[in-house]
């Protein structure tokens, strides 16, 4: 007779073949005897513990027949979530993805697990099982594609965070994709989106969408601040926003400060500070919106210096050093801030640098309100290193210079930053005569790793065609 690749011919075949009896195997797997029979006989389903303590009596991995219980009780049975459930927390645990992966396209042509499987993904999500998640996500979302759910829209929300990381390309295309889903959302998911769709494209110098996404959350925060504070017929209870409305208003007016800033309008700048600084409106009387007008209070005081120092009043300067220095989250972006104004009007900063440089390394920087867009935080360290290197170059102190540029370059192809990438190398070229052999080689080492990468994009799209 044929040998069959079932999980009941193997523990069989097992069984025979180390001349152990059911009941021995019961002490040693833990598996009442009685179940064991009715599996080997193929008349009960194997649920997802028993299988793990069979595999683990006889010796085998932790998940080691699990693509055999995919094949038997998902692909060839109609599957029951009362074992798929269990079944995908296991392979979560384990890590095993691609058993994630066959499970959600196979059943997700019956769209009646779309809210138990997006249940799963929102746990999963919570409890940081990210890439697992998003396998869940990616299915509902193909199943709804057509029908324009809210379930839709937060699936592509989730994807969206998920797929963030240090790469700037995937960030514009995860952003992009995005943006269409954002009208989609509850009104409170909505803010939040467009607050995380303007972080990621301040990190990309995006300053004009920043702006836009800027306007929309600060208009949509405003009209649902009216409706809950100050209409008089109260509409029904609505879902709560992440954090108080006060907050996406405030945020709002901090964003378009910064766009300003970043076209050289800091009259305009400061305009927008004025209203971030202005609580006298905000209702909100619970502790996390004492915090948040603590934290704009405090953004405001920063960036009043900044912008005048940017605007040519260096006498700001002392103060806008006494300011940082007991603010170390304030440090990356005050320095960096700092090195443009000594770039742009020839200031000696060396003092500065060196009270400051032991403390402006790339780590995680929390307000607080809570953890700093790591992509932010990534993408003004790496500003911070070109200023230096062109302050530095520009005095005439070209190894110190080429340093900094050369530790911006490899920053700059690890974030997959073209217009970072190209700046760095247009720096280098214009000071390469100057340069050391070890600079030049660790040179030609970073811009082979551009070329690898170029090489990969290359191969990507040909094959999209």
């Amino acid at each position: 007779m044929q040998f069959k690749n079932t999980i009941q011919a193997k523990l069989d075949a097992y069984l025979k073949r180390e001349g152990i009896t059911i009941n021995q195997f019961a002490g040693i797997s833990g598996v009442n005897s009685g179940t064991l029979s009715s599996i080997i006989n193929g008349n009960r389903p194997v649920a997802v513990k028993q299988l793990d303590r069979i595999t683990a009596g006889m010796g085998l991995p932790e998940g080691e027949w699990y693509e055999l219980y995919i094949d038997e009780y998902v692909v060839n049975s109609t599957p029951d979530w009362r074992r798929l459930g269990p079944f995908l927390q296991r392979c979560a645990e384990l890590d095993k993805l691609e058993c994630i992966r066959q499970v959600v396209r196979t059943i997700m042509d019956n769209i009646s697990y779309a809210q138990a499987v997006f249940e799963m993904g929102e746990e999963w999500f919570g409890q940081g099982k990210r890439q697992a998640a998003a396998l869940l996500y990616e299915g509902v979302a193909e199943s709804e594609k057509y029908q324009h759910s809210e379930r839709l829209a937060l699936c592509q929300y989730r994807l969206f965070k998920i797929a963030l990381g240090q790469d700037q390309e995937a960030n514009l295309r995860a952003a992009m994709h995005f943006e269409y889903f954002v009208e989609r959302l509850d009104e409170a998911d909505q803010l939040n989106a467009l607050k995380d769709l303007a972080n990621i494209y301040a990190s990309l110098h995006r300053w004009d969408t920043v702006d836009s996404l800027a306007e929309k959350m600060g208009h949509k925060a405003s009209i649902q601040y009216h409706n809950k504070y100050h209409k008089v017929s109260r509409r029904a209870a609505q879902k709560e926003t992440a954090r108080p409305l006060c907050f996406y208003i405030l945020y709002s007016h901090l964003l378009r400060s910064a766009v300003c800033a970043e076209h050289g309008d800091y009259g305009q700048a400061l305009h927008y500070v004025s209203r971030y600084s202005d609580f006298s409106w905000v209702q909100e009387r619970t502790e996390e919106a004492r915090q948040i007008m603590e934290q704009f209070r405090e953004w405001a005081e920063a960036n009043t210096y900044l912008y005048r120092l940017m605007s040519g009043e260096t006498a700001v300067l002392a103060g806008y050093v006494d300011f940082i220095s007991t603010r170390e989250n304030e440090i990356i972006p005050g320095l960096t801030k700092i090195m443009q104004a000594a770039n742009r009007f020839g200031l000696n900063v060396d003092s500065i640098i060196e009270r400051f440089e032991p403390h402006a390394g790339l780590k995680e920087q929390r307000t607080l309100m809570g953890k700093r867009n790591m992509q932010v935080t990534e993408d003004q360290y790496a500003v911070l290193l070109f200023e230096l290197s062109v302050y530095y170059l520009k005095t005439q102190r070209v190894h110190r210079g080429l340093a900094y540029l050369l530790q911006n370059l490899d920053l700059s192809v690890r974030m997959n930053s073209d217009s970072a990438i190209v700046g760095c190398v247009a720096l280098f070229e214009q000071y390469r005569h100057l340069s050391s052999v070890e600079d030049r080689e660790r040179y030609k080492i970073l811009i082979g790793e551009v070329q690898k990468t170029d090489e990969k994009k290359s191969g990507s799209a040909a094959g999209n065609r």
